[in-house]
């Protein structure tokens, strides 16, 4: 701040001597001493609120920020969803895997994962070869009868 050293210092120390005399330049002294604590005080105080409103606005800006990314994120989850609903809501093709797995015809669980029979495109069924099929699976055309499902379901799966 201000390039004070000692000689000067001390020569403002004597001309207060001359001015004040011995009398006075205590006196002046804590007065300017307490003065010199009030205006550092004022100082600081004034640094610490400038700090604390530049802390907050870097706040206020993150915030909002973080809120772009926020409505960003948010605006595209909403367009995913509503993609996922319109590919739902649109009827699909009969040459569509998905739908040709959902017509061919249900098994129970347990025996659906062992059992199933093979689909293509135009959901015909194949048939399973003999020597694939375990014994007691059911009708040569790869469809399992009505007794071996209710067996099936009633056996413990180890």
């Amino acid at each position: 701040m201000f390039d004070i050293g000692f000689f000067e210092l001390a020569l403002i120390a004597l001309l207060a001597l001359i001015v004040l005399g011995p009398e006075r330049l205590p006196r002046a002294a804590r007065t300017a001493g307490l003065w010199l604590g009030r205006i550092k005080r004022s100082v600081s105080g004034i640094q610490q609120e400038i700090s604390a409103q530049l802390e907050a606005e870097e706040l206020r800006q993150t915030l909002s920020e973080q809120k772009k990314q926020l409505d960003e994120t948010l605006a595209h989850a909403r367009n995913e969803a509503r993609d996922v609903e319109n590919s739902i809501a649109q009827p699909t093709s009969p040459a569509d895997p998905v739908s040709s797995v959902a017509k061919a015809p249900s098994l129970d669980k347990a025996s659906a994962v062992d059992k199933a029979p093979t689909v293509d495109n135009t959901s015909t069924v194949l048939p399973t070869p003999e020597s694939s099929r375990p014994a007691g699976t059911g009708k040569p055309d790869g469809e399992p009868d009505a007794a071996s499902i209710t067996s099936e379901s009633r056996e413990p799966r180890s």
